[in-house]
């Protein structure tokens, strides 16, 4: 039996204090978190309802990467749920966030040869994209003869 830590009045262990999260937590913490940290066990599922909840959304965000769209907007939110719980994902989001930043200064300070060249390699992309998809599927229904003909001719669509 631990005989390290007393218990309290239930026969419970109080939850052991978690250094690895702690250096990121705001002094003033929510008092429905200080609640669930006092009870071990609820402590424990609430940090893996975090971990379930976080890996969902980075999944999902990483699906969508190579979609046009928000992908690398959702992996980001994912990590910042587990960076809410874990410190080793606070680290991760601000190095993400720091990369973000220099890509963005990098971007700002660029000539305007590169910034079209990234817009052209971007609209490359996403068009190459759309062509698999619809090769795929095929052309939506709603689109009208005017738009859909030509695609069928000039992109072998």
């Amino acid at each position: 039996m631990d005989t390290t830590r007393q218990r309290d009045a239930r026969g419970r262990r109080p939850a052991e204090p978690v250094a690895d999260t702690a250096s990121h937590r705001s002094r003033r913490d929510w008092a429905w978190r200080r609640r669930i940290r006092e009870n071990a066990r609820l402590y424990h599922a609430y940090r893996w309802g975090i971990a379930a909840l976080g890996a969902v959304i980075v999944v999902t965000g990483l699906v969508l990467v190579p979609l046009p769209g928000p992908g690398w907007l959702i992996v980001f939110l994912g990590v910042a749920v587990w960076a809410s719980e874990f410190a080793w994902a606070h680290r991760l989001h601000g190095w993400g966030r720091e990369r973000l930043r220099g890509w963005e200064a990098y971007v700002r300070r660029a000539s305007w040869a590169i910034r079209l060249a990234l817009l052209a390699t971007t609209s490359l992309a996403v068009g190459v994209f759309f062509w698999c998809f619809f090769k795929l599927i095929g052309l939506p229904g709603w689109l009208p003869p005017e738009v859909s003909t030509p695609l069928r001719i000039y992109l072998g669509l």
